[in-house]
């Protein structure tokens, strides 16, 4: 039976709809096949399963005739190494026609590769340097152009089977690399009698280790109620891109999964920046907390002293100066805006404080800044806004020079 073309959905129904067209003796060996791999790594995981079933696989084969009953098998495989030189027949219209695929080729060739690299990474416990691989990759793909080969990429399925085989560090791809060689030049006629079945139960043994349902959950349960007060379903954003992503993919094939993947997490990464938490503060002892966290503390009522818990940049100034003139009340003369929690502010945001100070002050209402951090300082001085705004080391200092303001008579 050949594959229905389409996406996932569409070849799954191809699958279920042409299950009566089924091979026994084909299905009899797939199943074996996976079953033994499954059984040995389950309960004999010294023993290359995957090995094992591809061995006892073309044996079978061999031995019963199933390639003349319907069994389909590899079949030829040319022997000798590739020959080694530029390719030949192409030309400069050709590497202009080729460009756009082969960024998409880049693309997924890497976002694979990494994947794989850093899943393994984080079982065995060891880092990954994404630059190395890349410079890597890039030098495995000069060389296969350059041998007739096809395109390298690391593979999930691959580095699954080789993982699952009990490799541990770089020496098997070494061993790897002298098999292949070794292979090509004596074994290619072994390995044409391997039932398609039996190849297509290692890889589907190896890669179940990757569908990885326990991190969707743990990627749903970053949730609480106060994440979901302040960015909706956006809370959830991991999730939401995974999901997008796994769509994607099985939908619309790997490189538009990848896009819409990458697209989506960039939405929500702005939309999330575009609504920060901002906070009124209330003291206790010597530490200012979050009133919404502890609604048992008494503020100020002459005081509004907040927290962005953000960076302030031009896709959320508009909305930070909502909220802290929304907390305004017409007890309200002094407004305290604690910069600890925003490590950068860019110019459309200091202009913003500067409006939200002439705004506050047509109110009545005196505008200070406390715990300014070096970038915020930077650009709030590097803008001119300094002389506009009032910088203070400390709540308390902002607090205590706006009550001099008002004992020396100069406030509003």
């Amino acid at each position: 039976m050949e594959k229905t073309p389409g996406n996932f959905f569409e070849q799954a129904w191809g699958v279920i709809k042409h299950l009566p067209d089924t091979h026994p003796l084909t299905l009899l060996i797939g199943a074996s096949s996976l079953i033994l791999v499954l059984a040995l790594k389950r309960w004999l995981p010294l023993v290359p399963g995957s090995l094992v079933a591809v061995l006892l696989g073309i044996g079978v084969v061999t031995i019963f005739g199933l390639a003349d009953q319907g069994v389909k098998i590899v079949g030829h495989i040319d022997s000798g190494l590739p020959a080694f030189g530029l390719p030949r027949g192409v030309g400069w219209p050709d590497f202009v026609a080729l460009f756009g695929p082969a960024i998409g080729v880049v693309l997924i060739g890497f976002a694979e590769g990494l994947g794989a690299a850093k899943t393994y990474a984080a079982k065995a416990g060891y880092q990954v340097n994404a630059n190395r691989e890349l410079a890597g990759l890039g030098a495995a793909n000069l060389g296969s152009g350059l041998s007739s080969g096809m395109v390298v990429n690391g593979s999930l399925s691959k580095t699954a089977v080789n993982g699952g085989a009990g490799a541990k560090s770089q020496v098997s791809g070494l061993v790897v690399a002298v098999l292949v060689i070794i292979t090509l030049l004596f074994l290619t006629g072994l390995f044409e009698s391997l039932p398609e079945a039996t190849l297509a139960a290692v890889v589907i043994a190896a890669v179940i280790e990757l569908v990885d349902i326990p991190s969707l959950r743990r990627l749903y349960g970053v949730w609480t109620t106060r994440l979901g007060q302040i960015y909706g379903l956006a809370a959830r954003a991991d999730f939401a891109a995974a999901i997008a992503a796994l769509l994607g993919v099985l939908i619309f094939d790997t490189l538009p999964g990848l896009v819409i993947g990458i697209g989506v997490s960039m939405l929500l990464l702005i939309y999330r920046s575009s609504r920060p938490h901002v906070a009124r503060l209330a003291k206790q002892g010597g530490i200012w907390l979050d009133t919404d966290r502890h609604p048992d503390l008494a503020t100020r009522p002459d005081a509004v002293v907040v927290r962005v818990e953000a960076s302030l940049i031009f896709t959320n100034s508009d909305h930070v100066k909502s909220e802290i003139e929304a907390l305004c009340t017409d007890q309200t003369k002094v407004v305290v805006l604690d910069a600890e929690t925003s490590p950068f502010v860019d110019v459309s945001a200091a202009t913003m404080l500067v409006q939200l100070k002439s705004t506050l002050a047509q109110r009545g209402i005196d505008f200070r800044i406390a715990r300014d951090i070096g970038q915020v300082r930077d650009t709030i001085r590097s803008t001119g806004s300094t002389s506009a705004l009032e910088l203070h080391a400390t709540i308390d200092d902002a607090l205590a020079a706006y009550e001099r303001k008002v004992s020396e008579g100069t406030a509003d």
